[in-house]
């Protein structure tokens, strides 16, 4: 699970507890105006092949970075249902998919921080 901070210019994604340990990561900055889209994230969505580094047990969880295609997507989900899916055109990330503790809240606050950009 992660916590989202949004700020006027980037959104910073916290891993929290052991997920750092799967994730191989502490956090993740993206650029606000990289956003291409947020929405809920479809439990039956699956991560590009090629994890690099991080974690995959089907079903499970995913977390870490993972690359196909051309995308590079940072992912951390236990496929529960409470994932946000937020789309990107920056630089380092073409895609985020976390898990977050109040679904409904969170794409609230990032559309609505959004509409004000």
């Amino acid at each position: 699970m992660v916590e989202l901070e949004v700020d006027n210019d980037t959104v910073t994604v916290h891993v929290l507890g052991g997920h750092r340990l799967l994730a191989l990561r502490q956090q993740v900055v993206i650029d606000r105006a990289a956003i291409t889209e947020i929405t809920t994230a479809e439990v039956d969505l699956r991560p590009p092949w090629v994890r690099a580094p991080g974690t995959f047990i089907p079903g499970v969880i995913a977390a870490g970075v993972y690359r196909g295609k051309g995308r590079k997507e940072f992912w951390d989900t236990t496929f529960d249902g409470n994932a946000v899916r937020i789309d990107l055109n920056g630089p380092d990330f073409t895609r985020l998919v976390v898990d977050v503790d109040n679904l409904d809240a969170v794409l609230d606050a990032l559309t609505g921080e959004l509409a004000d950009a």
